[in-house]
């Protein structure tokens, strides 16, 4: 699946700097287009893949290049006014050659939370291609000021897009990671989730999938809106080299596929669809009642078999409960076999309500700070006799 990413805010852009090392790393062909797009000029300075010429600065008039420090409604301000810039940007983007944009964003700080939804929304009106989202949502002990942000952000985000894709790093942060660590190994697993869905139908090397997954699968789960979770679970195994174990093989018992148990291939995809499912997601929720699934099963293609993706496929239909689930393979010449579980329309999100409670708490711990602070200065600077007058 070819995309145009934007990576809007520190978080985002991050995000997207890292899928560019991805794509090049393992030539991939997800990413058609990158842009990033920030209020603060240090933030963009520092990414390393993304072209100098496709980052965009906002905000100059308001905020002079220092970001709008986690404040999202000067974000989503900002976003609007320089709107134009961002075009400027988006219009070096060959729209005719992708399948779908891409806004990537932490939901936690200023410019991301506020200024997605705002480009989202512009996209749509603009584009017939499908506008997804890549939302961060920020861990629990990141501040009730983040985690406001998030909830107000989230609840704009979901309604401007096609689909919104979640992360959540309260379930990925471990105890004793260094802040800059947590992210980067957190960024590392986006990135690996999302790459290997999305790389799904852009076949390296000519290998031949047997039961292909293509971007029309990808698009037609995302299709509906909401909120889609990804788990991912994958196993080393030993490549056998390349294509003598493609599908010709597999038909004619030739090449090096013959060397290999097909029941225990079976054995170990299904166990991998498992194990992508009732583990850790992105977004964690519950399975059941999940509106569409996508499964990728991904690696050698002498490890694939298309019994073992229709047990695992047959499975998810059973655990969701959709009469809507798709499979397929995607053959990869590396050292593992990987299971990539896409749930679209997932409603049984406990985190989403946990997040939303406590911005609810600290909007009214806000609202009564900003009270007692205007109590307490009025406190201060009055004399008390009303014998001093103000200037004006």
């Amino acid at each position: 699946m070819k995309l145009a990413m934007i990576g809007f805010g520190q978080a985002g852009g991050k995000i997207v700097d890292k899928f560019l090392e991805y794509d090049e790393r393992h030539n991939s062909g997800i990413v058609r287009a990158a842009v990033a797009v920030n209020s603060a000029k240090a933030d963009l300075m520092g990414l390393e893949h993304i072209p100098e010429e496709q980052r965009v600065l906002i905000g100059q008039a308001r905020v002079k290049g220092h970001g709008v420090g986690a404040d999202n409604e000067l974000g989503a301000e900002v976003a609007e006014e320089d709107m134009d810039e961002i075009q400027g940007a988006i219009d070096g983007i060959p729209v005719h050659e992708v399948d779908a944009f891409l806004v990537v964003a932490g939901l936690g700080g200023g410019t991301g939370s506020g200024g997605a939804p705002v480009l989202a929304k512009h996209l749509k009106r603009i584009y017939t291609e499908p506008v997804y989202g890549l939302g961060v949502l920020p861990g629990s002990d990141e501040g009730g000021i983040y985690t406001l942000n998030a909830a107000r952000s989230f609840q704009t985000f979901v309604r401007q897009v096609d689909n919104l894709l979640v992360f959540d790093n309260d379930s990925w942060r471990n105890s004793g990671e260094s802040v800059q660590g947590g992210y980067d190994k957190i960024n590392e697993e986006i990135v690996q989730r999302f790459g290997i869905l999305f790389g799904a139908g852009e076949l390296e090397g000519g290998e031949i999938a047997e039961s292909v997954v293509d971007s029309s699968e990808i698009i037609n789960t995302l299709s509906g809106g909401g909120v889609s979770t990804v788990g991912y679970a994958e196993e080393e195994v030993e490549a056998t080299g390349g294509s003598s174990g493609g599908l010709l093989s597999r038909f004619t018992g030739g090449g090096g596929a013959d060397e290999l148990d097909s029941a225990h291939t079976t054995n170990r995809i299904t166990s991998l669809v498992r194990k992508a499912a009732l583990g850790r997601l992105t977004l964690p929720c519950e399975v059941q009642g999940t509106e569409r699934a996508l499964l990728v099963m991904a690696g050698p293609t002498e490890y694939l078999n298309r019994k073992g993706i229709e047990r695992g496929r047959k499975w998810l239909e059973e655990q969701t409960g959709s009469m809507e689930v798709r499979g397929g393979d995607y053959p990869l010449q590396r050292g593992f076999v990987a299971s990539c579980v896409l749930l679209s329309g997932v409603t049984n999100v406990p985190r989403i309500k946990e997040l939303q409670q406590v911005a609810i708490e600290a909007q009214d711990n806000l609202d009564e700070i900003r009270d007692e602070s205007e109590e307490n200065l009025d406190g201060l600077v009055n004399d008390g006799e009303d014998e001093l007058e103000s200037l004006f």
